[in-house]
């Protein structure tokens, strides 16, 4: 049987997208284990714990669906998530020294930029679940769901961060 090599590419992208998707998630694991110990026993920890277990639940997910592709998560990208979060720390760390309001609120808008990137992954596998047998077993609707929960109250803290962050006197 000769395999289409525009279905064959098409196949490749599909891996390659979910691939950086993964990646993300490494870097939102590492914000969030972050995010609960410099909230150890403030009311927000709980919150942090809960999320981040979550995420890993998600990122076992998008594990799962990339084997079922005959695919790894790419050990490169992991990697550069892994470093470029740390990075960004340091950045925070020079830019707010305290490590207060400022780093909280920027920390707090990354881990929603990567939940929106994580709901608009499962929108997009969602649209393409019927023409990908592996993906039409995956409960997309329980995926998108949890997904907006989290976008929700992830939007919550970030805005009461924004006015702890900027309260003029």
């Amino acid at each position: 049987m000769k395999v289409n090599v525009a279905d064959q590419m098409n196949a490749d992208h599909l891996r390659t997208y979910m691939k950086d998707h993964y990646a993300g998630s490494v870097a939102a694991l590492q914000l969030l284990d972050h995010l609960v110990s410099t909230n150890s026993g403030k009311p927000r920890e709980t919150l942090f714990i809960a999320l981040r277990h979550e995420v890993g639940e998600d990122q076992n997910a998008l594990q799962k669906m990339l084997h079922d592709l005959d695919a790894t998560e790419g050990l490169m990208r992991n990697t550069v998530a892994f470093i470029g979060e740390k990075l960004s720390r340091i950045k925070l760390l020079l830019e707010d020294p305290s490590g207060t309001q400022l780093a909280q609120l920027e920390k707090l808008e990354a881990l929603a930029l990567g939940i929106e990137g994580k709901r608009a992954l499962w929108h997009a596998l969602e649209a393409i679940a019927s023409d990908a047998p592996t993906l039409r077993k995956v409960n997309f609707d329980q995926l998108n769901q949890r997904a907006e929960t989290q976008r929700k109250r992830v939007e919550a803290l970030r805005i009461e961060a924004a006015r702890e962050a900027f309260a003029f006197s």
